[in-house]
């Protein structure tokens, strides 16, 4: 079957998109921007990809029309305050692209709704199942509350506070009753349903076996680290300010920071599990999704993060407008070292940050981090996703990568931090020197300022830097 696959480079498509590929279905994977989707190489031979902007009517025209199913896995939660537009405008648009087509099936991913009073987020789900539920296909509408996983935004989220806190003292709406699911049978649940006769035109709740707290969860998840966590909860704490805690204490951006206290107001409960017998499908509980999540990150195996998605910054942009670095008007801190050994110092500068950090000076860094989370941006709390792998569009700390190429010898970082300006990190091997290159495009007076503010710091960091990526190298 030829089946069309949204949000491919999202969290939950990056999963879908090999389990689809196993099943012997050829997939045309829709991308905002194809420079940021780098799909496995054993997987090439059997996708289309192609560049689809949902809010661009001319850009659908490339969608084939011989397709049989197609997923519906894209959001703008927390990209804009008007996401609500947003997300119609897109459902509609999609709708009127998948009735030019022979399409039968659609799916799509959503949010549990069955209390009567929705928060901003998950009404606006509920807009979108209606208005993809006009097309002349059959919908099925899978609705899912919190999501298990290593690398969804719920799991790292809990993570940053059971990690780092041993008392937390939390807003009220911790005591609401949701009901998680792990991650891999949301992909069970997601590739079983398309064009299944059973599930035509209905929506279901998808869930795992415990309903539980978020505080639950949270104390659950320490248990499982072997950290022993005290939460209280106080009802003082606004939703505003309820925001701000969990910004500033996790790697989530304020915007959806807000979108998710606005939602955990709202019990997430399933309605029934019949979807689980029609399937014949029987979820994990939390422990067993936690356990599985822990799994994946101690072998590094961790496939996709919500990180990754441009809503872990404030900036919406394509990859291809800031590939190619700027010179004029810019400032730049060029540094050039011998090196001996290419293998290795590759190695190491695509081992840069995260747990790694930044070789040198790392203080300076979180430090700039810290300054950067205060100023509303996202400090180096995201980290990365893979210990030794880097690939166009993923998060770095307060970085994305534009460009990553081993065999060129390449690797190409713009900042997401709060900047007057723009800023571009750039590591480049040809023959046995290492370029670093820190460029710096300023925005008007301030923008120059704060050039000239930090120029003492970069002497040593970037010169300390490049010491460590080419230093003890074997011969």
């Amino acid at each position: 079957m030829r089946i069309l696959l949204t949000g491919s480079s999202g969290y939950i498509g990056k999963r879908l998109l090999p389990i689809l590929v196993d099943a012997g279905h050829h997939v045309i994977c829709c991308v905002r921007d194809v420079k940021r989707f780098a799909p496995p190489e054993s997987l090439k031979s059997k996708i289309e990809i192609i560049q689809v902007d949902l809010l661009d009517k001319a850009s659908l025209e490339t969608i084939p029309k011989d397709i049989d199913g197609a997923f519906y896995l894209v959001h703008s939660m927390s990209a804009s305050s008007d996401y609500e537009s947003l997300e119609k405008e897109s459902a509609v648009n999609f709708r009127e692209a998948m009735n030019k087509t022979q399409v039968a099936h659609v799916v799509y991913l959503s949010g549990i709704v069955n209390e009567s009073a929705l928060s901003k987020h998950l009404a606006s789900r509920k807009n979108v199942e209606t208005e993809l539920g006009k097309g002349k296909y059959n919908l099925t509408t899978l609705r899912a509350g919190i999501i298990v996983g290593s690398g969804s935004a719920s799991f790292e989220i809990m993570r940053d506070l059971v990690e780092k806190l041993p008392i937390m003292v939390t807003p009220k709406w911790l005591n609401t009753k949701c009901q998680p699911i792990g991650i891999s049978d949301v992909i069970k649940i997601l590739s079983q349903s398309l064009l299944n006769p059973k599930t035509y035109n209905r929506d279901f709740d998808i869930g795992g076996p415990d309903i539980l707290s978020y505080k639950e969860m949270l104390i659950e998840f320490g248990r499982m680290r072997n950290l022993k966590r005290y939460v209280f909860t106080i009802p003082v704490m606004t939703p505003k300010l309820s925001s701000y805690w969990l910004y500033f204490v996790t790697s989530t951006s304020y915007k959806l920071a807000t979108a998710l206290v606005n939602s955990m107001k709202i019990e997430v409960i399933c309605r029934n599990d019949e979807i689980n017998k029609i399937l014949d499908i029987q979820p994990l509980n939390y422990q067993e999704a936690l356990k599985r999540a822990f799994s994946k990150i101690e072998r590094n195996e961790v496939v996709s993060s919500w990180k990754d998605a441009f809503i872990s910054s404030d900036f919406k942009f394509k990859i291809s407008d800031f590939i190619e670095v700027p010179t004029f008007g810019c400032f730049r801190d060029i540094k050039v070292k011998s090196i001996v050994n290419r293998e290795e110092c590759i190695d190491k500068i695509w081992s840069i940050g995260g747990e790694n950090g930044w070789y040198y000076g790392n203080w300076l860094w979180k430090f700039r981090g810290y300054l950067d989370k205060f100023a509303g941006g996202v400090g180096l709390r995201r980290g990365r996703t893979s210990e030794d792998s880097l690939n166009a569009g993923d998060a770095l700390d307060f970085w994305r990568v534009l460009y990553a190429d081993k065999e060129e010898g390449r690797l190409l970082l713009y900042a997401e931090m709060k900047l007057p300006g723009d800023a571009w990190l750039e590591f480049r091997i040809k023959g046995d020197k290492l370029t670093q290159t820190a460029t710096f495009r300023p925005l008007g007076l301030f923008g120059r300022l704060y050039w000239f503010s930090v120029l003492p710091f970069h002497g040593f960091i970037f010169q300390g830097m490049i010491n460590q990526l080419t230093a003890n190298q074997r011969v």
